[in-house]
């Protein structure tokens, strides 16, 4: 449909010519307490097709009924049912969650009516009075009824339904909750469309990895999950259907459909969303401050898990390596370098056939896997390997998945997606069937058990769409695909290794229980790196503890395969993954630190300081866990009242304690922005209290534009190791940052960070 830049077509998805009947919310006319939840009797008429909303009085008003329900003291749910039922629990919700319903009551009265909980607190208001108008003029028809309904999902804090977001009483720009009938024709979906209020300040961040600015007031976003192939443009492998606002609440949108969301781009005056599926469950989530909504988020969808320490080192990749011989030669050359590493990972080519996923080791250049695996653990490597939830024409799994129906297969015989290889995947696992989710979990059994420590599950953001899946329609399985897969494996992971990891790129919510996610396919340049940070960011604010990248970055511009890294990219990559929670070198070509001799005593510092730093991140790590805060963290998570960090995506904190601002540009210079307190210099010792901007601050290849919080105590590890199983927590120190700190090199981190190395 060619964009009009008005409402009903461009956001609704309705035009004069379109067979569909649009149903707008009137005022409530009736209101009741059930089990503890209150039920408005919402009337809904019916509307003219056309860019002008004229009420077409010839149809009957439908009912429906909007069910609003409190959980605690900070979560309001509101839900109703057009022609499918809300589902009441999904994957999408954590099922250990303790949140319970808190009783509300209905006080009504003639003008309004309020509704209230246990503590006698207005957590709803529901407006029965037409605005104040002095009539002198018939020109243009007075303004239809709507619902007004305003919200406190914590007491006090306002978040209103959009009830005249208007040009004139019949051009909209927003309407609080609508709904689009699809008239029972064949190929249409039904959709219903709610609307907040919107200030002329308002800020928004989160929606999933989002590679956007920090502040996504102004953008309309397709909530639907696809390969990004890369880092730098509005697809993403990660949509996640939350949002939160600076004016401290957040949104969850509980549903697994299509979802179009607008902050304040559509109109100004609103955020608004579209949801493909007739029905809507939505969540209030109170703050006041942004950790506090995201902990609340994940009160309902869950927290991340606690990681193994070895996971915190570094891992090594690229695509691919293809045999056992290769590998040890690496791993080899890596331990008699003195670059400290804990996980080697194989990528594609571990099959028979590259790209041909299997699950099987190729026997010739792996001819002894379970020996293969030991010798590089005795060494201090686990082994990763990638895989994807598709089986191909001519993988020897392909006869069993079509027999037992463990694989959706398209109808027509169409593949759509994106990948490196010209295989044909036949099919996708069907993880709504509990028996091919037994059958795929026992395919990664027979490899755990062998001695692998980790499945990297790759892909997931595509499914075949025209295919029918055991327990779930093609167009509600499509987003919550990553949820089952990384569940999958990562249950399985933890039953035989004891450890709960996976290794993942695509996601929805949820999917922050089963960690960890990386950044996807970035280019090896300034914007990749750009890129990257700026999705980890988002995805830190949408619920997700961990997150990792591609060092230094994915892919070669402009040849994909085969470009040549620089070594000023491959140092201040590895510099960033330092200071990031998950830390792993992988492309399209050579990875290894070794092929970068003029900046070895870099990187061998770099690498040092790394481990050095473990205790630290096992220590924030452990917040992940119990609070709303990831590891990687937006600054508007420490300082959510300072206007200036809603608007900066190239720095963050680290943890607690650690305020990072990447260089990002070949000149080693950059701006930065220190916000409220003392930070001190990590390299230099220099004090500087903020707010403030440090301008044109140079960067020496060495440094890297990084403070600790004045008075911080960081854990650290001050031994030389090559891997984690060297170390010793109980011997972890303190790097205390006080008034005698001169900086890393002059701590009792100097010695091992400036070792002698081979």
């Amino acid at each position: 449909m060619k964009q009009t830049n008005y409402y009903t077509s461009d956001f609704l998805e309705v035009s004069d010519e379109s067979p569909r009947r649009l149903w707008r919310a009137c005022r409530p006319v009736d209101a009741g307490v059930e089990q503890g939840a209150i039920w408005l009797d919402l009337p809904f008429q019916c509307q003219k097709p056309g860019r002008d909303c004229y009420p077409d009085m010839t149809i009957s008003r439908r009912h429906h009924r909007l069910w609003i329900r409190a959980y605690g003291q900070e979560t309001l749910r509101l839900s109703i049912a057009f022609d499918e039922a809300v589902q009441e629990a999904s994957p999408m919700l954590d099922a250990t969650s303790s949140l319970t319903i808190s009783p509300l009551s209905l006080e009504k009265t003639a003008t309004e009516w309020f509704i209230r909980d246990e503590d006698g607190q207005c957590r709803a208001r529901i407006g029965l009075t037409d605005p104040v108008v002095e009539v002198w003029s018939d020109l243009l028809p007075a303004p239809e009824e709507t619902i007004d309904l305003r919200c406190y999902p914590k007491a006090g804090q306002e978040v209103a339904l959009s009830a005249y977001d208007q040009f004139q009483p019949n051009r909209h720009d927003a309407m609080a909750l609508v709904y689009v009938d699809h008239q029972g024709l064949p190929g249409q979906r039904s959709n219903v469309a709610m609307a907040f209020q919107a200030t002329h300040d308002e800020c928004f961040a989160g929606t999933g990895e989002r590679f956007a600015k920090m502040d996504l007031a102004g953008q309309t976003l397709q909530l639907e999950n696809q390969d990004a192939q890369g880092v730098n443009n509005k697809r993403a492998y990660k949509n996640i259907p939350f949002y939160l606002s600076s004016r401290g609440y957040g949104v969850f949108i509980h549903t697994s459909a299509f979802t179009r969301l607008s902050l304040a781009h559509q109109s100004t005056r609103s955020t608004q969303f579209m949801v493909e599926e007739g029905c809507l469950d939505v969540f209030l989530l109170g703050g006041p401050t942004p950790e506090r909504v995201l902990y609340q988020y994940r009160c309902l969808t869950g927290f991340p898990t606690t990681l193994p320490l070895w996971s915190y080192g570094i891992w090594m990749s690229r695509m691919t390596y293809f045999s056992a011989e290769e590998v040890e030669t690496i791993c080899a050359r890596l331990r008699e370098e003195e670059y400290p590493c804990d996980v080697m990972h194989l990528d594609t080519g571990w099959f028979t056939t590259d790209w041909l996923c299997e699950w099987t080791f190729n026997p010739e250049r792996f001819p002894d896997p379970p020996a293969f695996l030991k010798r590089l653990k005795d060494q201090g490597f686990r082994v990763s390997l990638w895989q994807l939830p598709y089986i191909a024409e001519g993988a020897r799994q392909l006869k069993e998945a079509l027999e037992n129906a463990y694989i959706a297969t398209n109808r027509q015989r169409l593949q759509g997606g994106s990948n490196f290889s010209a295989n044909d995947y036949a099919g996708t696992i069907d993880f709504t069937s509990p028996e091919a989710t037994a059958w795929y979990q026992g395919l990664l059994k027979a490899l755990l058990e062998m001695g692998v420590s980790c499945i990297k599950t790759d892909f997931g953001e595509d499914i075949h769409l025209d295919a029918d899946y055991a327990n779930l329609p093609a167009d509600k399985l499509h987003n919550l695909y990553p949820l089952l897969y990384q569940r999958a494996a990562w249950e399985v992971t933890k039953q035989v290794t004891g450890e709960g990891i996976a290794w993942s790129r695509a996601g929805w919510a949820g999917c922050q229980r089963y960690p960890l996610h990386w950044g996807g396919d970035a280019a090896c340049s300034w914007e990749g790196l750009a890129g990257s940070l700026k999705g980890g960011l988002h995805l830190g604010l949408s619920g997700f503890g961990y997150w990792s990248h591609d060092i230094p970055g994915f892919h070669g511009v402009p040849d994909f395969m085969n470009a040549v890294i620089s070594d000023d990219i491959y140092l201040r990559w590895t510099q960033f993954g330092v200071f990031t929670s998950h830390m792993r070198y992988h492309g399209t070509s050579k990875r290894e630190p070794y092929h970068h001799p003029a900046i070895s005593r870099e990187l061998h510092y770099w690498f040092r300081l790394r481990y050095a730093l473990l205790p630290y991140l096992l220590q924030q790590a452990d917040a992940c866990t119990k609070t709303g805060y990831p590891l990687l963290r937006a600054l508007l998570l420490h300082h959510p009242t300072d206007k200036t960090v809603w608007h900066i995506d190239d720095e963050y904190f680290l943890g607690d304690d650690l305020l990072v601002a990447p260089v990002m540009n070949a000149e080693n210079r950059r701006d930065v922005y220190l916000p409220a307190g003392e930070w001190v210099n990590l390299f230099t010792g220099q004090r500087t209290t903020g707010p403030c901007w440090l301008t044109d601050v140079s960067c020496p290849l060495k440094e890297y534009p990084a403070w600790a919080r004045a008075g911080a105590r960081l854990p650290v590890y001050p031994y030389l190791v090559a891997c984690t199983d060297e170390m010793d927590l109980e011997k972890t120190v303190s790097l205390v940052i006080d008034e005698h700190f001169r900086g890393l090199d002059a701590s009792l981190l100097g010695p091992i960070l400036n070792a002698a190395y081979p």
